[in-house]
């Protein structure tokens, strides 16, 4: 074996290093085969999650207009029935005055128990409502809270309430109709 041709040999070395024609495209075949599978495979698996991704999306979209629609119906209830308790606390001040005009022979002194009662009931409405007083007689003036009708010269510190003329009220702690008042100024002012 030794007195081999070394052009044989050589082409020998590269017959083994170079596969003919028809072993490489089975090879490249082989692992194209095995490159492309995964690939589709990779493929089919991101259309699956981005096909769930999208069903999850739209299902979020649905619950937020969902919760956005109930939100605005609750609002809108609200809105309309935000005077029920108010106007519960009120039916028996009208029942009591409708009483009061009802009766036929009634003296001053039961119609004016009539009305005290009544006057009871109506500042307890006003109460569970959270509707408060502003009587500001001899506080200083408060142009958030008091609507000056007008000046009047006076002994003492100017700026000062000296009559009411009609009470304020306040809901929770916000004025819905200021207190009318008549103010002091200085002496000569």
């Amino acid at each position: 074996m030794q007195d081999q041709n070394p052009d044989t040999a050589a082409d020998q070395s590269a017959e083994q290093v170079q596969p003919n024609d028809d072993q490489a495209t089975t090879m490249d075949a082989g692992a194209a085969a095995d490159v492309m599978p995964s690939l589709e495979e990779a493929l089919r698996l991101a259309e699956l999650k981005a096909a769930e991704h999208h069903d999850a999306w739209l299902r979020a979209k649905a619950d937020a207009e969902n919760i956005r629609r109930r939100a605005q119906e609750d609002i809108a209830k609200a809105t309309k029935f935000a005077a029920e308790k108010f106007a519960q606390a009120m039916l028996p001040v009208k029942d009591s005055l409708e009483a009061a005009l009802a009766t036929e022979n009634a003296t001053i002194e039961n119609m004016r128990e009539g009305v005290e009662l009544t006057l009871k009931q109506l500042v307890s409405a006003f109460d569970g409502a959270k509707l408060t007083e502003e009587n500001p007689a001899g506080a200083k003036f408060d142009p958030n809270r008091h609507q000056a009708i007008s000046t009047v010269e006076a002994d003492g510190e100017p700026n000062t309430v000296i009559t009411v003329l009609q009470k304020g009220y306040l809901l929770n702690e916000r004025v819905i109709r200021p207190a009318l008042v008549i103010v002091s100024k200085t002496k000569g002012a």
